[in-house]
C-alpha cells in the first residue's frame, strides 16, 4: 500500500515464564501511513512496551508478520536488523539515554558515527539539528549541565539526525514535570508538521492527545483505534 510506512498481521508475541506462557501480544493487525502522529496507550501489561519493542525491531514476534518500509522483518539478518535501528528509527527513551561525559553535539553525532558518515559533516548535521530543536546555544554542554527538558531535546536531536522513517518515543515525559511535558509535545507537534512519522507510547491520556490517532491496547489486544481531532 503506498504511503505505508508500518503494516502488521496478526501479530502475536509470547514468554515462557517456567511451564506458563503469556501471551503479551495476541494478533495484532494495524498499519500506519508516512507522516502519521500515532499515540500507543495501554496501562502496565497491556502489550504497549512489548509492540513498541517489535516495531523498533529490538525484539521479534512469536507469530505473524511485521512490514517496515514494504520488507519483512522476520527476512533480516542481525546485521541488517542493527542497521534499521540506526538509520529507519530515531528511538527517544524516559531516560534520555544519554552518554554522560558527552557533550550535547557529541550525543547527536553517536548515530552518525554508526552510519560512516566523515566528521565534519556529522559536526554540520547535528548542529543544525540541535538548533532545529532549540538548542544553539547549548551543544557544548553536558547533560549533567542540562535541565530535564534540554536533556531529552538532545535526545530528540540525536533521534532525528539520521532523517529516520520513524520516530518512536517511549513515554518520552515520563521524567518531565507537566510544564516541560508540554513543551516536549508542542516540539513533536512542531516535528510531525515537517513530515515526520511519529509513534509514542505512553499512558498518560493528556500526552496521547497530542496525537492524531490513538491505538488502545488492553490485555495484549488493540482494543480501539481512533482518529483524534
Amino acid at each position: 500500500m503506498e504511503n505505508t510506512i508500518i503494516s502488521s498481521e496478526s501479530l502475536s508475541r509470547q514468554f515462557k515464564v517456567g511451564s506458563v506462557t503469556i501471551n503479551a501480544l495476541h494478533k495484532v493487525s494495524f498499519t500506519v501511513k508516512k507522516n502519521e502522529f500515532v499515540a500507543l496507550m495501554g496501562a502496565s501489561g497491556s502489550g504497549k512496551s512489548t509492540l513498541m519493542n517489535l516495531i523498533g525491531c529490538l525484539d521479534t514476534a512469536t507469530s505473524g508478520s511485521y512490514n517496515l518500509n514494504g520488507t519483512n522483518v522476520k527476512d533480516m539478518d542481525e546485521n541488517a536488523l542493527a542497521n534499521v535501528r540506526n538509520k529507519e528509527i530515531g528511538f527517544i527513551f524516559q531516560t534520555f539515554n544519554l552518554l554522560p561525559r558527552y557533550t550535547a553535539l557529541e550525543n547527536v553525532m553517536l548515530p552518525l558515527v554508526y552510519a560512516g558518515i566523515k566528521k565534519q559533516e556529522r559536526i554540520e548535521m547535528a548542529k543544525r539539528t540541535l538548533e532545529s530543536v532549540g538548542l544553539s546555544d547549548r551543544i557544548m554542554h553536558t547533560p549533567n549541565e542540562l535541565s530535564g527538558g534540554q536533556r531529552q531535546r538532545v535526545a530528540i536531536a540525536r533521534a532525528l539526525v539520521n532523517n529516520p522513517s520513524i520516530i518512536l518515543a517511549d513515554e518520552p515525559t515520563g521524567n518531565l514535570d507537566s510544564g516541560t511535558s508540554i513543551d516536549i509535545m508542542k516540539l513533536f507537534q512542531k516535528i510531525h508538521k515537517k513530515g515526520n512519522t511519529i509513534i509514542v507510547v505512553t499512558h498518560e491520556e493528556d500526552i496521547a492527545n497530542y496525537a492524531g490517532r490513538i491505538i488502545r491496547l488492553k490485555d495484549g489486544i488493540i482494543e480501539s483505534d481512533t482518529l483524534n481531532n
